[in-house]
């Protein structure tokens, strides 16, 4: 944990000064942007752009309302099918999904119409008298839900639409998951994901308990007997190691541990930083990470990956964003020693090049060393094992290190099911965790109502 950097400096800057370093990373549409900008969308039959949306936004739709100005349409549109609209605005990389596929990047202006910017203007703006959407009548059914990430968040919001009750259990001390927790500060500002959550309990019908962790103070079974049916939507709570020796050593720890402590600061400048760091990954949290302590005053900033930049999961987006933050990145090098100092505290890193031979990535046997203060480790996660010493939740069939589910978002449990990124399928990004929630909910309904046509 982040108390394993506190022999580090703080920032030298005071915390207004560092406040200022994680302001929005594309700063907000204004109304005359946002005209201009809706007004560049071609409103496509079939449109490219939302089919290929995770949550099924209807894309040329909700611009079309903006232009119109009509922007608590726009606004319903995008809540209809993704309830976490405004915050999949801010973090979805679109650039890789709608605007990657919007027909205007192939015309003479060669650039997408800017879908992500144009989504939040519409959640940013819209004022409904009360929530927008109306429960069903009470069905006299309660599902518990596990987990008060974007999974659980929006089956929670569907399930409650439909008109059931709903208790979500969450481990945190508050409720938001990755939107909270592991999103790099300047990508959700100003408490956004603490609004988004106030909002979507409006629809009533929810009820959140914090500290509630699965295997500890909960058992699934206790679940399974008091509810009408159970989604976990756990997410993935484990770092996965890198399976060398002083990897527990003061000043290594796992990036998202760090990024939870940074979105969670009242006083950034009593973070501890290092001068020097290494950051190992190739995914958007090492990104996040290496942009981050960058801000936050660290001299000397290195992200290293075993492979090319072609195979980094960190978008191109995402890996400019690091060069213009001053991020030293190094490709083709592995990690092979952590390098420590008399005291045992971390002193850097050795690594050993690397190259394909074939199709098989190999060490060269040539090695250097990286001199740092602190390593940050940000090369996946995992299912939490803790979670899966709940018996009942150690009977879950798992795939690939995570929770194998039917098409349905079913377990091999009956009443139980899982979705986000605790399950197989899927890239581990945040609208597709909606989306599945959303998806598992309307299952749930299904399985429910077809239980008392039998009865």
């Amino acid at each position: 944990m982040i108390e394993s950097l506190n022999y580090l400096p703080h920032p030298t800057l005071p915390n207004e000064e560092l406040a200022g370093h994680f302001t929005d990373l594309a700063p907000p549409l204004n109304a005359r942007q946002a005209a201009i900008e809706s007004a560049r969308c071609l409103y496509c039959y079939d449109a490219p752009c939302s089919r290929i949306c995770p949550s099924e936004i209807d894309v040329a739709s909700f611009i079309r309302n903006i232009h119109d100005k009509n922007i608590n349409g726009a606004a319903a549109g995008i809540l209809k099918q993704n309830i976490l609209g405004g915050s999949c605005a801010r973090v979805c990389p679109t650039e890789i999904l709608c605007e990657d596929v919007c027909v205007r990047n192939h015309d003479a202006e060669g650039q997408p119409v800017k879908i992500g910017l144009l989504q939040r203007y519409a959640v940013d703006h819209m004022h409904f008298a009360q929530h927008p959407f109306r429960r069903a009548a009470a069905t006299g059914k309660t599902i518990a839900i596990v987990g008060a990430g974007p999974a659980g968040l929006s089956c929670a919001h569907r399930l409650a639409m439909l008109g059931h009750d709903v208790v979500v259990f969450e481990k945190e001390g508050k409720a938001g998951g990755l939107n909270e927790y592991g999103i790099a500060k300047y990508k959700l500002t100003d408490d956004f994901a603490q609004k988004e959550i106030d909002f979507l309990l409006q629809i009533g019908g929810i009820e959140i308990r914090c500290r509630q962790v699965l295997g500890e103070n909960l058992q699934l079974r206790d679940l399974h007997a008091q509810y009408d049916a159970v989604f976990l939507g756990l997410g993935l709570g484990a770092s996965r190691k890198l399976g060398l020796t002083g990897e527990d050593a003061p000043g290594l720890l796992a990036a998202v541990d760090y990024i939870s402590a940074l979105r969670q600061a009242d006083d950034l400048a009593a973070l501890p930083v290092p001068k020097r760091a290494i950051v190992i990954g190739a995914g958007n949290t090492a990104i996040d990470m290496a942009v981050q302590i960058q801000r936050l005053g660290a001299e000397e900033v290195t992200l290293v990956y075993r492979r090319g930049f072609d195979a980094m999961t960190a978008t191109h987006h995402e890996q400019e964003i690091a060069k213009a933050n001053q991020v030293r990145m190094l490709t083709w090098a592995q990690p092979q020693q952590v390098l420590l100092d008399a005291g045992g505290k971390v002193a850097g890193m050795r690594f050993e090049k690397t190259s394909m031979q074939g199709t098989r990535l190999a060490g060269t046997g040539e090695t250097f060393d990286v001199a740092a203060d602190a390593i940050f480790k940000a090369i996946g996660q995992s299912l939490d094992t803790e979670v899966l010493h709940d018996p009942m939740a150690s009977l879950l069939r798992r795939e690939d290190d995570k929770i194998a589910v039917d098409a349905l978002f079913r377990t091999v449990l009956p009443g139980i099911y899982a979705g986000g990124d605790c399950v197989a399928p899927g890239q581990d990004l945040t609208v597709q965790a909606v989306q599945h929630g959303k998806l598992a909910a309307l299952a749930i309904h299904a399985d429910l109502l077809s239980k008392v046509e039998a009865a």
